[in-house]
Order: structure tokens, then sequence, then C-alpha cells
């Protein structure tokens, strides 16, 4: 399997904030190579436009040339502006597509539950697996159905269905989505109840602004 061509231009390291700003103002950004078999790094810039129709292939493996050498790499990681949300930085890691990464995928929920068309509500307790395969092997996402779930079920880690290639990983027994019980009703009620009875009682006049008058004239 052939990764997706990316390419990057290797950049000096540097600190300096202007430095990083010039790149961003060229529309190129920055970000850091790591070799899968050693310490080394090699940092590099890479054109927005570039990277982001490399996102939007949808492939898990790509391929860049740095430091002269043509290289196998997933994304390790993407670091986005909070507000604007456009791309600050990129971790990339080099890979050996015959041995196995530990990696996040993204899990999606689809389906009508039961549960849920009954008044209960989904409780998704992770929003990605963790999996370990070869590179290639490497799924865009996993695929949750919650349509029989009823108020009370969930669906926990080891009856997640993977390809066979690929592995779990964590404890089984975690929980992934679950429907729970809606807030009751009664209970919210009940409140607004007793702050009407609180209101409705006369209460007597509060005579401490004139005792403090009093005082004051004991003082003169």
């Amino acid at each position: 399997m052939k990764g997706y061509k990316i390419a990057v231009n290797k950049r000096e390291l540097s600190s300096k904030k202007s430095f990083v700003r010039n790149l961003r103002s060229k529309d190129e950004i920055p970000g850091i190579y790591y070799s899968h078999d050693s310490k080394a790094s090699i940092p590099f810039s890479v054109s927005k436009k570039i990277m982001s129709e490399a996102l939007k292939s949808e492939a898990q493996v790509y391929q860049i040339s740095v430091g002269s050498k043509a290289r196998d790499v997933i994304i390790k990681s993407v670091q986005y502006h909070p507000i604007s949300e456009e791309m600050l930085h990129i971790d990339l890691y080099g890979v050996k597509m015959d041995q196995e990464v530990t990696v996040k995928i993204p899990i999606e929920i689809t389906g009508q539950s039961e549960g849920i068309k009954s008044g209960g509500v989904l409780n998704q307790v992770l929003t990605e697996l963790e999996i370990s395969c070869l590179p290639g092997d490497i799924p865009q996402n996993v695929v949750i159905d919650i349509t029989d779930l009823n108020i009370g079920d969930s669906i926990r880690l080891a009856q997640v269905s993977l390809p066979n290639n690929v592995t779990p990983v964590g404890d089984e027994e975690i929980f992934i989505v679950s429907i729970v019980p809606p807030t009751k009703v009664e209970e919210v009620e009940e409140e607004m109840e007793i702050a009407d009875d609180v209101e409705g009682i006369e209460l007597e006049p509060d005579n401490t602004e004139s005792k403090e008058e009093n005082n004051d004239e004991k003082f003169e």
C-alpha cells in the first residue's frame, strides 16, 4: 500500500516566535518529523494547501521526503487554533510498513437508539479508540451502532467490532457508550413547589435598620 505523497521542506529549528509567524504568513505550517527507530527529529514546513488536501484524502499513511530520504509516516498530532481552527503545527511519526503501530482513531456513533426514543440520554464516554495494527491496516474510524440500545444498556470495548488485523488497546470492560435514564422531572417540580411555598410566607418586618439608628443616637 503506497502512502499519499506530501511535499515538505526541511527547515531550521527555531524557538523565535517571529520565525514561526513568518512561516505562517507565507501559508506554511511548521512541523516536526520523529523517527520510529531513533530519537532523531527533523523540523520541516509544509504548505497549508497541500496539508489540507492530504487530510481530505482520508489516507492513514503518507510519504514524505525529508533529509534526502523517502519516509513512510503517520500523523501523530495536529495543533489547531482554538478560535479560527487554523492548523498551527503538525507532528509526523515515521513508521515501517511491516511493524505494528499503536494509534487512536475516531469513534462514529450511528443508529437511532430505542432508549433515546423513550427519553433516555446518550452518554458517550470515549470519542477515540486506541488500536494496534500495521500502518497500512489503520482504519479511518470505528463505527458503533446504538440502534438496539435501551435505557440502561451500554457497549464496552470488548463488544466493539474491528477488522481481524486490528487489535483494540485497553481494558476490555471500559464503557464506550451507554444510554442513561433522563433527569426526573418530578424532582424539579417538587423543588419549584417548595420555592413557591417559601415565597408565600409572610415575614416579620426587619427592624435591624431602625435598631442601628437608635444605637447611633445613644452614642451622639
